[in-house]
């Protein structure tokens, strides 16, 4: 049963469905369940890189996407809590460690990089589909609503996401330094 729902919910946060966001922010017990999609994405990552990186570059994006993870969520909750909060947000972090965590769902379809020709349009990709998900997650566990208290909000959570993002990518960059030069 819980196997079921779990696949059921990356799916539905890879569809990009804000009910499966909803449910994850308010579900307590979904935040290793996030944390494992969290895993999995940075594994498949990893696994499609591995003419980059080798073996090393699984363990490092594993670790680099974990720690990005945690580092994200905080600095979503204090950017969308302090300096962007709606009327209606009320978060912790612990609800936007669940919701980011399932936003990473498209994130494991860069395993088919593993196949070189189709690694960089894969990565750029789910890249994407990732932000959109994370723009998603982040409207849903902020509790962002448009004017006249319609749910919505997409830009608000968009701003969250654009402020937030450089401190993201300090990690990955700093990440992939220490990984050293890819191979030729």
């Amino acid at each position: 049963m819980q196997l079921k729902r779990f696949f059921r919910r990356v799916i539905g946060a890879a569809r990009l469905d804000a009910a499966t966001y909803e449910e994850v922010e308010h579900d307590r017990s979904a935040t290793l369940p996030a944390g494992l999609v969290v895993v999995v994405s940075a594994a498949a990552a990893g696994l499609g890189a591995i003419h980059n990186h080798g073996l090393a570059g699984i363990l490092w994006h594993t670790v680099a996407a974990f720690v990005g993870w945690h580092l994200w969520a905080f600095t979503t909750l204090l950017i969308g809590t302090r300096l962007l909060p709606h009327t209606d947000t009320e978060a912790d972090h612990g609800q936007l460690l669940r919701t980011i965590g399932f936003s990473s769902a498209p994130g494991i379809l860069r395993v088919v990089g593993i196949v070189e020709p189709l690694a960089g349009p894969v990565f750029l990709l789910t890249g994407a589909w990732m932000l959109v998900a994370m723009v998603v997650a982040v409207r849903q566990a902020l509790d962002y609503r448009a004017p006249g208290g319609a749910r919505g909000g997409t830009g608000r959570a968009i701003a969250v996401c654009a402020l937030g993002f450089p401190i993201y990518a300090v990690v990955l960059m700093s990440s992939l330094l220490l990984l050293g030069p890819w191979p030729v």
